[in-house]
């Protein structure tokens, strides 16, 4: 574990002042005042020599070399001289009287002495600069050591990735934080354990392997891929990183570890290589296969084993090689497709026959986008290859069928044509040969009342049953006629008024009835683009049969309404009559088929079934609604939409 900083401690006087001195840097103050203080102790010294003791005792120059070794402390060498220099002159000149006067009776005797405590100073006070210049650079390299050593902590602590100094045996020496948070263990936790505690089982003999080598001597570092356990269960793939601290024998000493998380990119790698396998099933599965072109080697590269899906006999092929394998038909095809794009940039996508492999040719769409260089030349390109031939061959059998089918229709169509002709000429000779009876019939009729003019009024009903059945088998063959008219022809679409038609119609009713009061009201508005032959007689049929079936009501009221449902015109013709039972609406719109007695309603039951033949032409549809003694509603639209409701 990291050593915590050392606590700082109170210092007692003594060892402050030792601290003080030992710290001490002359060089800190201005030179002036250096001297000025060494001036002031050399005089205070000399002053109290003089005090303490006469002058003329022994020892004189003692005192005075105490105050050089104090201003050299305080204020350096030169400081040091300065004082000793001035000591001599107070020795010399000041300590005895006369002042101003050599102290001394023998000049060679002071001459001596003056010299020995010259050299004498300049020993001591040159030991003194010597021993502080020393001193300070000692302190300078211990203050170097520390930062280095505090940097080199501060690197390890809060570097980006986990690391950490551990003994031989595997116990810990100091780790960083970065590490403790990569597996999720505290500095506490780990103290009394080892990194094997969080090494996943499978990698553990890797790394015990591993550093037996080094321990061996046969290496000073290994760097593997290995797995670790967080605390809390999941797996953490990182690169470690181990190299060993031996000591100056030579002898292993620590371990030096580096680990950095690499679970991101794993999983980066899994799903590269979970994408890689997928692009080579769906490869595989679409018949697809994908290439590098090299030009100025004109080779041919498969990526993702697509050499496989296209059963090519190897990796690289030329462009000789494919244009080999080309169809003979597709030959010059190809060559000129492939020269445009080199030649003028034009996009490279077709369609041709090749064979990859045994004696059968296969259809191939191919394309391919180029990189040029600064001159405009081709330099590389990058392509797939799709097997389309099970959709080349659905195109043909499609243009086979469309052929037949083309040829079928026609033939359809001039069978329908000639049935609709056959059809056509059979009414017209049908309605011939039956009017033909018909009118024999009411003409006796008419010559056997007018020739026997005593029939009695019996036999005279009888004459007139005959005539009015006559004269509906009549109508009847005109029902079919019309009704047969309204499947031919061709519709003609042109913008229609349908409120103008309907108001028209219901004003002629109107006229016919006048004793009737009928209440009706026309929407404005309602346009469509329709047959206007055709949508008159639809609204003629449809308010024909609301006029009729509100003949019974006392205050009888009709409709013309419309809407917009789902972008298609909805119109409606409602009445307030006789309405209908909904269980027979299937009923409705057959030919012939009625809801009610002849005697209520008169009609042939053939008007609905017109209409909605109309309807239909126009493709569009028709409902009913209505309820017995209530009335009815008819919906319809003349063109197509996306909904069908059920007729009825």
């Amino acid at each position: 574990m990291s050593a915590s900083p050392p606590t700082p401690t109170a210092h007692t006087p003594l060892s402050w002042w030792r601290v003080r001195l030992a710290s001490w840097e002359p060089s800190r103050r201005p030179m002036w005042q250096r001297l000025l203080v060494a001036a002031l102790v050399t005089a205070l010294l000399a002053w109290m020599r003089v005090a303490l003791a006469p002058a003329e005792s022994g020892g004189r120059f003692i005192t005075l070399s105490l105050a050089a070794a104090v201003c050299a402390l305080y204020g350096g060498f030169r400081v040091g001289m300065f004082s000793t220099l001035l000591g001599m002159l107070f020795i010399n000149f000041l300590l005895v009287k006369p002042y101003f006067s050599l102290a001394f009776d023998n000049p060679v005797e002071a001459f001596w002495l003056n010299l020995w405590h010259l050299l004498t100073q300049v020993v001591v006070v040159g030991a003194i600069a010597l021993m502080q210049r020393q001193y300070r650079m000692l302190r300078e390299s211990m203050n170097l050591a520390q930062r280095s050593h505090q940097q080199m902590l501060d690197t390890f602590e809060h570097s980006a990735t986990g690391m950490a100094h551990t003994r031989v045996d595997g116990t810990w020496i100091r780790i960083n934080q970065k590490y403790c948070d990569l597996i999720g263990y505290s500095r506490t936790e780990l103290q009394d354990s080892d990194w094997r505690r969080f090494t996943h089982p499978e990698d553990l003999q890797l790394d015990l392997d591993h550093l037996a080598t080094l321990i061996r001597g046969e290496g000073d570092s290994y760097t593997i891929e290995k797995r670790y356990i967080h605390r809390q269960g999941h797996t953490i793939w990182v690169v470690l990183s181990v190299s060993m601290m031996r000591t100056a024998e030579g002898a292993p000493d620590y371990l030096v570890v580096v680990v950095q998380d690499i679970s991101q990119r794993k999983r980066m790698e899994e799903q590269l290589r979970t994408t890689e396998r997928l692009l080579f099933q769906a490869q595989e599965l679409a018949g697809m296969a994908s290439w590098l072109y090299d030009a100025p080697t004109r080779t041919f590269t498969t990526l993702s084993n697509s050499d496989e899906v296209l059963s090519l006999p190897a990796q690289r092929f030329t462009d000789q090689e494919m244009l080999d394998r080309t169809h003979p038909d597709d030959l010059e095809y190809v060559k000129a497709n492939w020269g445009a794009t080199f030649r003028d940039g034009a996009p490279y996508n077709i369609e041709y026959r090749l064979r990859m492999s045994g004696d059968d040719w296969r259809w191939y769409q191919v394309r391919g986008e180029f990189e040029r260089d600064e001159r405009g030349k081709v330099r590389s390109g990058l392509g797939c290859v799709l097997d389309i031939t099970e959709r080349k061959l659905n195109e043909l059998h499609i243009h086979e069928l469309n052929a037949s089918l083309e040829q079928r229709i026609q033939e359809r169509t001039q069978e329908l044509k000639a049935a609709y002709d056959e059809l056509e000429s059979y009414s017209y000779a049908v309605a011939h040969d039956l009017r033909s009876p018909l009118r024999i019939i009411n003409g006796f009729a008419q010559a056997l009342e007018e020739d026997n003019p005593e029939l009695d009024t019996e036999s005279r009903k009888h004459l007139e049953r005959i005539r009015e059945a006559s004269k509906k088998m009549g109508e009847l063959i005109d029902g079919l006629l019309h009704l047969s008219q309204m499947a031919r022809g061709e519709l003609q679409r042109e913008p229609v008024d349908l409120s103008r038609m309907a108001t028209r119609q219901l004003r002629e009713l109107a006229a016919s009835e006048p004793e009737r009061n009928v209440q009706w009201e026309v929407e404005p508005g309602l346009l469509a683009m329709a047959d206007g032959a055709l949508v008159e007689a639809l609204l003629q049929n449809l308010l024909h049969n609301a006029w009729k079936y509100t003949g019974q009501t006392a205050q009888a009221r009709i409709r013309v309404s419309g809407r917009w449902h789902n972008g298609v015109r909805e119109f409606s013709v409602s009445d307030n009559g006789a309405g209908f039972d909904m269980a027979r609406a299937s009923k409705l719109f057959q030919p012939f088929q009625r809801l009610h007695m002849p005697n209520e309603f008169k009609g042939l039951g053939i008007g609905l079934a017109t209409a909605r033949r109309i309807v239909v032409r126009h493709g569009g549809w028709m409902q009913a609604q209505a309820q017995t003694g209530q009335g009815a509603t008819f919906t319809f639209t003349l063109q197509p939409s996306g909904e069908r409701y059920l007729e009825g």
